[in-house]
């Protein structure tokens, strides 16, 4: 979300370095954009000078970070930065960061906060927490492990910009050469990545040997005896009537050197160094804990990712009580299909059954479809404001699938030009059951992630700091909750189908389980795999992917099931509060309307919504 991944939510966060915070800002293109923040504080404690100051000091900080964070712009429709991938793990880029987030944020107190009501309000304690947050997170070296072998690490996410399978537009000639461009700069990338893993070694600071040695097959998909082979080539080659047949000769010229000179032989040296140099470095214990300042490290992670103050053992203990839930209502689903047998019997039954399984990769994108269709009738049931946004179903890259997540999501443009993307992994027909797609489909699609995140591009009124904020908790939280409207909108008919539900839920409870097993008492990726493979009916082949994925991204797999339970006990509080007055159509619109929140926020937002009504 890595699932699911947002997709978009690493993506959009890829390339903004250290000094990273989760509010992903892009300009707003109006007069007031170039404003000098300096004077737009100025004079500000009344209501007006207040909210007219923090408006011109958002544009202004948006304006400013837009071309250190390039993938962030053109995910929401802004494509002046196409051509470039800056080196956003260089020391230099990383201490511009620092001290632009510094010198904002002491604009941002110079307001009167106090004078700020309504939307503004929340712009303003968002601004704040991110850019606390992440001059906090400074003090933490990540950009001494700057690739992973997850589906969104930067050399993964850089193959599928450049072969037409994300958000980067291919429509004319400039467009093409706009990814040579960007090529070029993805190769300083990875030249500075070697230089920092280099002093990871020197610092202690590495990456486990299994994550290495994931990471080594992806390298090498990617290193071509032929140009002509990569699938860097595969936009030119569809590129149809796009191009005049001179435009297209010249690109092919162009594409062919960027491949041969610089994206081959920097896969090539990448490869040499991390066989050769790096894994005989690499860690042998697994979690963050181990690491210099790990624990603090990791303490760090899981405040950013919930937003909440929750400490790993109340974040474990809350893992190891759901996980006992959820397996007492997979008991009843038993006993309703007439299951004779203990739970791990009914897990292997379904693990082995061939009836649970697709025959053809096709037959599982068509599955989705078919869900597709079938939603559309149902949302409004529970929904009365539907993005606009379409989304596509498709598959992943097949050099990337080994280690992707199940299926992740990307937004579409927010000016309609590109649809969301809904990633089904197709790689291991064992790990896509027929009785999961419902949950999954309702996960990353409607009502889940592209509701979300298309409603939250759509909301022109609110300051687009605002429109491109996220928070895992948030984003994630929702998906998860989505996934209990199902039978809310009519969906898990099929007690298989809800024993689906139930089982993405149980994995998101054993993620809180084996994500602080990891990384706050001293779990080994072997102890973390056995436990999910005896409380759960997932593949091995699934359960290892998910568990090396938790080992580099620690703190984000407690967000899921975090998110969910507060968003389920704020409607529960609702619903009690307001009674016959409670209306889920309204709460779905306070949740979703505002743009992403932290969960503190989200609270105070419900909590005054039930005063005055």
């Amino acid at each position: 979300m890595k699932k699911s991944l947002l997709g978009m939510c690493i993506t959009a966060a890829l390339l903004s370095g250290c000094n990273s915070t989760s509010s992903n800002t892009q300009t707003t293109r109006t007069e007031n954009a170039q404003a000098q923040p300096e004077e737009a504080v100025l004079n500000s404690s009344s209501k007006a000078a207040a909210s007219d100051a923090l408006a011109r000091l958002a544009d202004a900080y948006a304006e400013e970070t837009l071309k250190r964070n390039p993938l962030n712009a053109m995910f929401f429709g802004d494509n002046r930065f196409n051509h470039t991938w800056p080196n956003s793990i260089a020391p230099s880029f990383i201490q511009e960061g620092i001290a632009l987030d510094t010198a904002y944020l002491a604009k941002l107190e110079a307001i009167d906060a106090s004078q700020l009501t309504g939307q503004d309000f929340y712009t303003y304690e968002i601004f704040k927490m991110n850019l606390k947050n992440g001059l906090e997170g400074a003090q933490f070296p990540s950009e001494l492990l700057p690739i992973s072998q997850f589906v969104f690490s930067p050399h993964n996410v850089f193959i599928q910009l450049g072969s037409g399978l994300s958000a980067q537009p291919f429509n004319n000639a400039k467009d093409f050469e706009n990814l040579i461009k960007r090529g070029e700069g993805f190769a300083v990338w990875m030249e500075q990545a070697i230089i920092n893993m280099r002093n990871g070694i020197e610092r202690g600071v590495v990456l486990p040997k299994p994550v290495v040695e994931s990471i080594i097959p992806q390298l090498e998909a990617q290193i071509f005896d032929n140009p002509s082979d990569s699938s860097l080539m595969t936009p030119l080659n569809n590129a149809g009537d796009k191009l005049s047949e001179a435009e297209l000769r010249q690109l092919k010229q162009e594409y062919l050197q960027l491949i041969d000179a610089k994206i081959t032989p920097i896969f090539k040296k990448m490869l040499a160094f991390m066989q050769n140099e790096y894994l005989p470095h690499a860690r042998n214990t697994h979690g963050y804990g181990q690491l210099p300042n790990g624990k603090k490290w990791y303490e760090y992670q899981i405040k950013t990712n919930t937003t909440l103050p929750l400490t790993a053992d109340e974040i474990h203990q809350t893992g190891l009580n759901e996980v006992k839930r959820i397996h007492n209502e997979m008991r009843d689903i038993m006993k309703e299909v007439g299951f004779k047998g203990d739970l791990n019997a009914f897990f292997n039954f379904l693990k082995n059954d061939p009836q649970f399984y697709f025959d053809s990769p096709d037959d599982v994108l068509k599955a989705y479809e078919d869900i597709k269709a079938e939603m559309a009738t149902k949302v409004p049931a529970l929904f009365d404001v539907i993005p606009k946004a379409d989304y596509i179903v498709r598959s992943y890259p097949e050099a990337q699938a080994k280690s992707a997540p199940g299926a992740s999501y990307i937004p579409g443009a927010p000016d309609g030009s590109r649809p969301g993307i809904f990633f089904a992994n197709t790689y291991n027909l064992k790990a896509q059951p027929k009785y999961g797609v419902e949950t999954l489909s309702i996960h990353e699609a409607v009502p889940g992630h592209h509701f979300q995140l298309s409603l939250q591009t759509e909301l022109d009124e609110l300051p687009m700091l605002r429109r491109m904020n996220f928070y895992t908790v948030y984003a994630e939280g929702w998906a998860l909750y989505a996934e209990s409207l199902g039978k809310e909108l009519g969906m898990f008919t099929d007690p298989y189908q809800y024993f689906g539900k139930l089982s993405a839920e149980l994995f998101r409870a054993m993620r809180l389980v084996v994500d602080t097993g990891i990384h706050a008492k001293g779990w080994t990726r072997e102890q973390a795999i056995e436990y999910m493979l005896s409380n759960s009916d997932m593949v091995e082949s699934d359960i290892t992917s998910e568990v090396e994925r938790y080992m580099v991204m620690p703190g984000q797999a407690t967000s899921y099931k975090t998110g969910q339970i507060k968003i389920k006990q704020l409607r529960e509080y609702a619903e009690k509060a307001l009674g016959d007055k409670f209306d889920i159509k309204t709460f779905h619109n306070l949740v979703l309307l505002d743009g992403s929140l932290p969960m503190p926020l989200l609270e105070h937002k419900i909590r005054e919504w039930v005063k005055s009504a």
